[in-house]
């Protein structure tokens, strides 16, 4: 079996020959209207008014993007955004005092988590709520988020994996020929996976109830992922080379840790509980 050659144009159209719609945008945004409305479905199950969840999920939506487009520019091109700060939060690029429309083709995944998470945070102490009671219900809805990200990174032909030295794989003709791990696919998978899951947990077990667990799983299992197919995918950009661990891999160690943390607390929780 031969390797598929991969060459889907990113653009679905331009409006107004100018403005380019995107698979990536169409796929972002799909994924993030599925995540709402499984965590809404979770709601209702739980006789919880849904208005909650949409002041929640602005909180969100607006973290993700805010802490994704940081991220790509802090964790990954500082250097270049640092004498471009304008470009970080428009989308266009300047040169030469001319102005282009790009679109924010920059954004990384470790940094939306980082501002959904601080994005919860804000929105419980503004309406004192408990931050671990909010994250273990959103916690269901986001690894199907992630998989659609990524199957929009597919899309794109970006984020691919490394040669797989064989005439297996997958082949991105807009940037080479050569077979490489489709890891978009991959992680795309194991996110659906993960989703499976934490479904599984809330439905058959008392989980839900370990205030902090659900999401300790979700940030657990899927980092220690991401640690691992990080091992199948490019650098993204040059200075990752030189590491033992690349970008991705160490800012996924943080998450891990915690994630194991909130398992623990749990646990133990429920331990203490049960003797009194």
């Amino acid at each position: 079996m031969g390797a598929i050659e991969w060459n889907v144009d990113p653009e679905i159209f331009r409006l107004f020959d100018t403005f380019p719609v995107k698979y990536y945008g169409l796929f972002f945004v799909s994924g993030l209207l599925l995540g709402y409305n499984l965590v809404k479905r979770v709601y209702r199950l739980e006789n919880i008014p849904v208005e909650n969840l949409e002041k929640l999920s602005t909180y969100i939506f607006a973290g993700i993007l805010i802490g994704a487009r940081l991220g790509h520019c802090l964790f990954y091109d500082f250097a270049y955004f640092s004498q471009h700060p304008l470009e970080i939060f428009l989308p266009f690029q300047i040169v030469n005092g001319s102005w282009h429309f790009t679109g924010f083709s920059g954004l990384a995944s470790h940094g939306g988590s980082i501002g959904a998470l601080l994005a919860i945070i804000l929105y419980c102490r503004k309406n004192k709520t408990s931050v671990l009671w909010v994250m273990d219900r959103v916690a269901l809805g986001t690894p199907i988020t992630g998989a659609f990200i990524r199957l929009g990174n597919l899309m794109n032909s970006e984020i691919y994996g490394k040669p797989t030295h064989g005439d297996y794989g997958m082949i991105f003709v807009r940037d080479d020929m050569i077979p490489r791990h489709p890891t978009q696919l991959y992680e795309a998978c194991t996110y659906l996976l993960i989703f499976a899951l934490l479904w599984y947990l809330y439905k058959k077990t008392n989980v839900i109830k370990k205030e902090g667990v659900l999401l300790g799983v979700l940030l657990s299992v899927l980092f220690c992922a991401r640690l691992i197919l990080e091992f199948f995918k490019e650098n993204q950009v040059a200075f990752e080379d030189s590491m033992t661990l690349n970008m991705g891999q160490l800012l996924s160690l943080p998450f891990i840790i915690i994630g194991v943390f909130l398992i623990i607390r749990g646990k133990e929780k429920s331990v203490l509980e049960t003797k009194k």
